[in-house]
């Protein structure tokens, strides 16, 4: 869903109060190898709800362990920050990618002024974070209702053992179905009506049988119906009702297998999915 409210009497900066000396504290070094072979991509979508519990606690240590116990060779992260009040005025996508050991890009929707004086701009937007190289990226943004929130399609080309992959990430408008259909229409004409070796990851803010989900759909294969088991829900994380984080793969992609983490439901108010793809090679170019 959405959440830009920047009240912050509730909140507790646990984790990230030390800057990024917490890796240390932490007692990890990076992040555990992914859990897959030749020719097998295993990526994940998180709305992280800016490090937020569902009780409002701010814990981004916390969203860093679930991360890192999914063993992703790339992430798509939604309600990221970079330098809010609410949020410790951190860098989250640095932030989380010197814990983890990964790669990072962020895509900022918002970039608004300083909440206190000589504080940088604070950002809000998706992140990408992979293992292996970033070689390129882009964030695009998606057709706007005047008086809501930018929306982006943040694109990231990844070496993953060497195989080109084209890795995207989105969080579309949460209360205006018209709108949604307009920015999937953007993310369709973006990605390119019959893309290869690329995956959409993203929190959608709708349900599969939603027509903004069958214009995505009719470039992109939902890999949950295909790979996953049980209805698949995702929010809200303490009392999960609705399919509406999706994974959407290249046809020349065969989903292996999908599954929502349960383990942590109070690192956000979002669940993560996994999920695990064959394949085809295409190495880049010397």
């Amino acid at each position: 869903m959405n959440h830009l409210n920047t009240a912050s009497s509730r909140r507790r900066f646990l984790a990230v109060a030390a800057g990024l000396g917490a890796t240390a504290a932490a007692g990890t070094s990076g992040v555990a190898a992914a859990a897959t072979g030749p020719g097998r991509l295993r990526v994940a979508t998180f709305n992280i709800h800016h490090g937020a519990s569902p009780a409002d606690v701010l814990d981004l240590e916390r969203v860093a362990r679930v991360i890192e116990d999914l063993r992703v060779d790339a992430i798509g992260l939604q309600e990221v920050d970079r330098y809010w009040k609410r949020s410790g005025f951190v860098d989250q996508p640095a932030w989380l990618a010197e814990r983890l050991g990964m790669h990072h890009v962020f895509g900022a929707n918002l970039d608004l002024d300083p909440e206190e004086p000589g504080r940088p701009r604070r950002q809000y937007g998706t992140a990408v974070l992979s293992r292996g190289p970033i070689r390129s990226w882009t964030n695009t943004h998606l057709p706007l209702v005047p008086g809501h929130e930018q929306r982006g399609l943040l694109q990231a080309t990844l070496d993953v053992r060497g195989i080109c992959v084209e890795f995207a990430v989105t969080h579309l408008q949460h209360d205006d179905n018209k709108e949604r259909e307009r920015q999937a229409a953007r993310i369709v004409e973006l990605l390119g009506s019959s893309p290869e070796h690329t995956v959409l990851v993203g929190d959608l803010n709708a349900t599969p049988e939603t027509p903004e989900i069958g214009i995505l759909t009719g470039a992109l294969d939902d890999v949950w119906p295909r790979a996953g088991s049980g209805d698949g829900f995702t929010y809200d994380a303490l009392d999960p009702h609705a399919r509406i984080d999706f994974h959407l793969a290249s046809r020349d992609l065969r989903p292996l297998t999908a599954q929502v983490v349960t383990a942590d439901p109070e690192a956000s108010d979002h669940l993560p999915v996994v999920s695990e793809l064959r394949m085809p090679v295409r190495r880049h170019r010397r």
